[in-house]
């Protein structure tokens, strides 16, 4: 494990107070662990924006079963992209619709070329990229 360093940040009271109720509120043990995660979403954030980067996320999809060859395209779409789609979780929401769910890992470029190219797709009806790290530089 890293050395923990101990610093200091100057915040108006007011920001602090609203701070610590927002980390209560959500359960943190205390504002070293809210900074913490804080400062590694940040990063995430950071290195999607390399395209180099090695990256990891989840692709959800809602989309109508019954437009005609919309299955299809996208079982084909995530075989052509097998090196970066590592799973998929497929629910039936009810007799229309299905919500997929796809496990990327990747760089952080192509990754997302990927997720664009999917929900691009005619006959998706909804779809948002929830990017996170492969958490090998976020210790």
């Amino acid at each position: 494990m890293n050395q923990l360093v101990r610093f200091g940040i100057s915040i108006s009271e007011e920001l602090l107070e609203r701070f610590d109720r927002e980390i209560v509120q959500k359960g943190y043990a205390n504002r070293s662990e809210a900074i913490r995660d804080l400062i590694r979403d940040n990063l995430v954030e950071e290195d999607w924006k390399e395209e180099k980067e090695e990256v990891a996320g989840t692709l959800t999809l809602v989309y109508d079963h019954h437009v005609r060859g919309l299955t299809d395209l996208l079982t084909e779409l995530q075989h052509s992209y097998h090196h970066i789609i590592l799973s998929t979780m497929h629910v039936h929401l009810d007799e229309h619709n299905c919500l997929e769910v796809l496990v990327l890992k990747g760089k952080a470029k192509e990754t997302r070329e990927v997720a664009d190219r999917i929900l691009g797709v005619k006959g998706v009806l909804h779809g948002k990229l929830s990017v996170t790290s492969t958490g090998k530089k976020l210790k």
